[in-house]
């Protein structure tokens, strides 16, 4: 498979990891937009989150449960953003679900 994450995931390419287990991996923007931003990925390769079924239902409650987990870590008191994209429209640029996750600085509504 011809994945970016895929392939980050099997250690083929490196990252700056933050956190892994055995269903998902985090790791550091490498384009930050924030004096915060990390990226969580399930390990499955999933497309995106038009592409989630309810048999993911554990696998997302264990990637917000990471991403608070990550952000106390990180002192993201002050609050933090979550954004998924799907498909060209949404700026989805690679077609692994991933969830970014912004801090430490105001995030302007609406975005982008």
């Amino acid at each position: 498979m011809d994945c970016l994450f895929c392939k980050i995931v099997a250690g083929e390419i490196p990252s700056k990891k933050l956190f892994e287990d055995e269903q998902i991996l985090a790791f550091y923007d490498i384009q930050p937009q924030a004096p915060v931003h990390f990226l969580v990925i399930p390990k499955e390769h999933i497309a995106s989150a038009q592409d989630l079924k309810a048999e993911h239902g554990a696998l997302l409650g264990h990637i917000f449960e990471t991403i608070s987990h990550l952000c106390d870590q990180l002192g993201c008191e002050n609050g933090y953003r979550v954004v998924t994209n799907v498909g060209e429209d949404g700026g989805q640029s690679v077609h692994h679900l991933h969830f970014h996750v912004l801090a430490q600085r105001s995030l302007a509504w609406p975005p982008g």
